[in-house]
Order: structure tokens, then sequence, then C-alpha cells
């Protein structure tokens, strides 16, 4: 008799390929959980991860995908709805990154429109178009939408007035749809990490700042890894989470009860 809590289960993790998206696609394959990889353009990195599932013993599939584009989210679906016609764990990782949001990192007063619209349409309006689709896949399975937020929603950190409120935005959406497909028996909620030290962080100009800070902050004295949100995910998509609804769960190693001391 197996002893994993998500054994038979059908995870798709969007932006998987590396950081936070990485380690949840793997705790969730070490819990049992077949996952579908999602990658914006490193292929590579989503085969890499693709095959640490199979080493698990678990099965994988890797599809690309924009999540800042409805007709992308709409073409990934279809592909998931064409494949496997199913669907029990949906989780929303998918950030905007790189040179395409330069505008979008900068102070209030310097934000540019094409940055500023891209984190918006990855973080805000992706949530909405791929949960309307999720759900439908979900029907009947008792399903576990989780999405990945940031402490910077209510704290302030320099660059980031644009991830902050999308963000926001995103914990209010978790709300709403936690409400309206709880009578269908799935599960919505959030996971807020504090500064997590990813590939993502470190592009920030201030990085070693926040580095820093975090450490000397931190009541846990260190910076969080990207296991440490995976493992509060992989708990929220097991049966033992089933009354859990709607809610942001912070993981940053007491960071928020400090800071500004």
């Amino acid at each position: 008799m197996s002893c994993k809590p998500l054994e038979g289960k059908l995870a798709f993790v969007t932006g998987a390929s590396r950081g936070i998206g990485r380690a949840i696609a793997l705790k969730l394959a070490s819990m049992g959980a077949d996952v579908i990889v999602n990658y914006y353009k490193n292929k590579e990195k989503a085969e890499e991860v693709a095959r640490e599932i199979e080493n698990l013993g678990r099965k994988s599939y890797v599809i690309q995908g924009d999540f800042g584009v409805k007709e992308e989210i709409d073409r990934v679906f279809d592909e998931i709805t064409e494949k496997f016609g199913y669907l029990d764990i949906f989780v929303s990782n998918a950030v905007a990154s790189g040179r395409e949001v330069v505008g979008g990192f900068a102070p209030f007063l310097r934000l540019k429109e094409k940055g500023t619209l891209r984190i918006y349409n990855i973080t805000t309006f992706g949530f909405i178009w791929s949960s309307q689709r999720a759900v439908k896949l979900m029907e009947g399975r008792k399903g576990k939408i989780v999405a990945i937020s940031s402490t910077g929603t209510t704290d302030y950190m320099p660059n980031y007035a644009i991830h902050g409120s999308a963000k926001a935005a995103l914990q209010t959406l978790v709300r709403y749809l936690a409400v309206e497909v709880g009578p269908m028996g799935i599960n919505v909620n959030c996971v807020s990490g504090g500064p997590i030290d990813t590939e993502a962080i470190q592009l920030f100009p201030n990085y070693e700042e926040v580095k820093e800070g975090t450490i000397k902050l931190t009541p846990l004295g260190r910076m969080g890894q990207p296991e440490d949100i995976a493992d509060v995910v992989g708990f929220l998509c097991t049966e033992d989470a089933k009354w859990i609804q709607g809610q942001t769960i912070i993981v940053d190693g007491g960071l928020s009860l400090v800071r500004g001391r």
C-alpha cells in the first residue's frame, strides 16, 4: 500500500522550469503526483525537471506556453484537455521576468507601460484565465488550486510596486474564486513567500542589500529557499488541508513579524 498522499493525482505547475516552480513540481512528484511541467522559454531546463520527476518514479509531460497571453493559455489547456481530460492540482506560479519587464522593476515614478502591463497580464489576468480552464477539468475530483504570491503585497520593497500590487490583486482573486468553487469541492489557496533566494530575485539591482537585510532581520536567520514554499504547497494539495479555503499562508521565516522594528 502506497503512503504517498498524492498517488494517482495529476498536477500542472506553471513556470516550472526553475526556481520555486521547479521545487513545487519535484515536491508534488515526491508525494506521488504525475506532473505537467510548463515553461515559457527554457525548454532544456523544463526537460531536466521532467527527467527528475521520472527519476522519482512519476510520469511527466512538458508543455510550452506564455501565461501572459490568453490565447496561449487556452492553447495549453486545450492540449491538456485533449491528452488527459482531467486535472487534480493547478499551481499558478508563472512570473514575469527578464528584459521584457525591465520597465516594471523600477521606482513608482519611473514605471513604464510595457513592463507594467506584462507583469499584470501574467500575475493577475493569467491566473483568471487559467483558473477558469482548470476548474472545468476538476469537476467531481475535489481539485486543488494554489497561487504563489509574495509578502511584497504589504511590505514595501524597492522597485517592487507593480509586482506587489499585482500579487495583492492575485490574493483577492483567490478569495473570490474560493467562495465560488467551494461548493464544487475545490480548495483554492495562496502561498505568500518572503524573499526567496532564486534567479529571479538575483536580478534585483539591490539583490545583495535585500539578501543581507533578510538574513539579519529574519528570526530564523537565513534567506528563504524554493523548497520552503514547495513544502507548504505540497501540504495544501493533500486531503489534510481540505478545511483550508481562500487563505493566504505566509511563509517568510517570521520576517513580517519584525520588519520595520
